[in-house]
């Protein structure tokens, strides 16, 4: 049998599963499967290193489906080539509640989906930092047991995307050789073709970032397989635009965008299996066919095998190391560092901005924590995130820890994801936390794929100052608090910054984003207490003296305001209490007895943040008092912003005095 001849029947048991899929689920997208069947039998079948037996082998190669609405491309294959998880009742069960293939892959639903993809653009955003992770732990632990590749299979809407060109100019800078991505070529978008509304020339753009592109017949598996066969060995990343027809095989709707986004139909599928020379039966794989997917299942096992033995021959220590990383445990140093600075910052209180302090806890946690590899999108000077021990990562140099991203917000939110989903890397990246709009769709995947990525937004509120309403952040820290599963941190002085990264790093199914001011804060944890105060995501900071009528609760900059409020209010005879709130999303998870406990009895509420009220009624009620922002900002030195705004402790006592009275 020819390799032409084992080929064909193997990419038409991609197109007959996907359609039948798509058709038993009356919702889908055919079209990408049947067009990009070719281009993915010639992965997976010549170059992919992948493992069915062990899906998180850690040197396996990385694949990626950017086009996630072709889900069941990847799908079929995973259940073709041995995937437990994905049997073919599960392929009958396509977008079905609780089904291990639902409408995009998602990552940690279904094993040997690598991330979650569907919003393009993401997934080849992601992939850059696939590949820069294993760059930088090869460069660590050597390539005897790091030496993979990423591949990435995108369309044109993931190439229309503004992230695209982020990612591929980061990738294209660094040279990121072992990163090579499948454009599917098909022309079609889902409102026609697509010089409807592009003329990109994507195969100039690419070499114009500095990669290695061509352009082949994508259903010329030879041509194909030469392609990839070249990018292997190319010296920069590499794209493959493999030219296809969307839906090929289906007599009516091939090479249109009726091939795209909805089922075929009874009669064109049958129509279309007859033209491909398939079973009429639904979900149907001929034995021989399928034995033939499933030997190349079984052809990593030696690979898998062989890495293993190469593992067990590394330095304990190294081996040890190697283990720790790729399981996601915190080293032990991490707790003693932060303990050791905190006892420091108690006995030699600084009044400093809270991104300097941030500063001074990366100084030690770099150095407790060799994983953490930071970066800015072009603030370095400002966010405060490079430390002296940290080197730069630079082309031709990829085995620093620190990562120039460029202006680039959003593409270096998805090269985080994609790093902490290689394993090994912690990766923190800093920008302002205005443009958090910037990373938005990135950070959402963050929370969603539960991954340990942590985002520095400096520069949280109208503190900033002088740059105006542009650059001050007023909705964003309720927009984050928005997002399920996101930690929202936004400590009050150095010690709680150094809590609040320690809780950002310990936390394995979470991102986090440190909200972090520009303007100094004096201490207000002036005293040693064991444990970490602000795990629990608020702690009353500053009790009252008696029975308290007022309860003041408060978060990052705002504290130092509460407690002056509580100052004056005492000068008034009335009792009040501070409680700091770091983390709002971590506080309204606590138990109820727990919650209630912190909230108190006191009659009065104010809750103090130079931000909007909105999610704070959880905690002061709806008839509570809120001092805060309404609307936004302008431009002048923060201290008259807090006048001009009534963000004071005068405002807060009078306002808590009046409730009372």
């Amino acid at each position: 049998m020819t390799f032409q001849d084992k080929h064909v029947p193997m990419a038409n048991a991609i197109r007959s599963l996907s359609m039948d899929a798509v058709e038993a689920a009356k919702s889908g997208h055919p079209g990408l499967p049947m067009g990009a069947a070719d281009v993915a039998t010639v992965l997976f079948t010549q170059f992919l290193k992948f493992d069915p037996a062990d899906p998180t082998w850690p040197d396996r190669d990385r694949f990626v489906l950017s086009a996630g609405h072709g889900s069941m491309l990847l799908y079929s294959l995973l259940h073709l080539i041995g995937v437990e998880d994905v049997t073919l009742d599960e392929l009958k069960r396509f977008r079905k509640l609780g089904s291990k293939t639902p409408g995009h892959p998602e990552f940690g639903h279904t094993a040997g989906v690598e991330t979650t993809t569907g919003p393009l653009g993401q997934g080849i955003a992601t992939a850059v930092g696939m590949a820069l992770a294993e760059r930088l732990m090869a460069a660590e632990f050597g390539s005897e047991v790091v030496d993979h590749f990423t591949y990435v299979l995108a369309s044109d809407g993931d190439l229309m995307e503004g992230i695209s060109q982020e990612a591929i100019a980061l990738a294209g800078h660094l040279r990121l050789s072992k990163l090579i991505v499948l454009f599917d070529d098909n022309g079609i978008s889902i409102d026609g073709p697509l010089s409807l509304s592009d003329s990109v020339d994507q195969v100039a753009r690419f070499k114009a970032a500095g990669w290695d592109a061509v352009r082949v017949d994508g259903h010329d598996p030879v041509a194909v397989a030469k392609a990839i066969e070249a990018a292997r060995k190319a010296e920069r990343p590499t794209l493959v635009a493999c030219k296809t027809t969307i839906g090929y095989g289906s007599p009516n709707r091939a090479g249109t965008s009726k091939a795209h986004g909805e089922p075929l139909g009874a009669d064109e599928l049958a129509a279309s299996k007859a033209k491909l020379g398939l079973s009429a039966e639904a979900f149907h794989v001929p034995a021989d066919v399928l034995e033939a997917w499933r030997s190349v299942g079984r052809r990593s096992a030696v690979e898998r095998q062989s890495w293993a033995g190469r593992l067990s021959a590394l330095d304990a220590g190294k081996r040890k190391e190697f283990e720790r990383r790729i399981a996601g445990e915190a080293p032990a140093a991490l707790g003693e560092a932060v303990a050791k600075l905190k006892a420091k910052l108690v006995a030699e209180p600084v009044t400093v901005a809270t991104r300097k302090a941030s500063e001074m806890a990366l100084e030690v946690i770099t150095e407790a924590m060799p994983e953490l590899v930071l970066g800015s999108a072009d603030l370095t000077p400002s966010n405060n995130t490079k430390t002296k021990n940290l080197a730069v990562v630079k082309p031709g140099e990829l085995a620093g820890r620190y990562v120039h991203y460029g202006i680039r917000e959003h593409g270096m939110a998805a090269a985080m994801n994609g790093m902490a989903l290689h394993g090994g890397i912690v990766p923190a990246g800093a920008t302002f936390m205005v443009f958090t709009d910037y990373c938005r769709p990135a950070i959402r995947l963050s929370a969603l794929m539960e991954q340990r990525v942590v985002y520095v937004m400096t520069h949280d509120s109208i503190g900033l100052g002088e740059d105006g309403p542009t650059h001050q952040p007023v909705e964003h820290l309720a927009a984050l608090r928005a997002i399920p599963n996101l930690r929202v941190f936004r400590p009050a002085d150095a010690v709680e910054t150094a809590e609040c990264w320690e809780l950002a790093l310990t936390s394995t199914s979470a991102p986090s984003v440190l909200a972090l001011t520009r303007q100094n804060l004096r201490p207000v944890r002036t005293a040693a207490v064991s444990g970490n105060a602000c795990a629990a995501g608020a702690y009353e900071l500053s009790p009252a003296k008696g029975a308290a009528k007022v309860s003041i609760f408060a978060s990052g900059s705002e504290v130092e305001i509460a407690l002056d409020a509580q100052a004056l209010l005492a000068e008034r005879g009335i009792a009040a209490r501070v409680v700091s709130v770091p983390c709002l999303d971590l506080f309204l998870s606590q138990p109820d007895a727990a919650r209630e406990a912190v909230i108190g009895d006191a009659p009065v509420r104010v809750a103090v943040e130079a931000g909007l009220r909105m999610g704070w009624d959880q905690v002061i009620g709806e008839k509570g008092i809120f001092v805060g922002m309404t609307g936004f900002g302008a431009s002048a030195p923060y201290k008259e912003l807090y006048a001009h705004f009534g963000i004071t402790a005068a405002a807060v006592a009078d306002k808590a005095a009046a409730r009372l009275a």
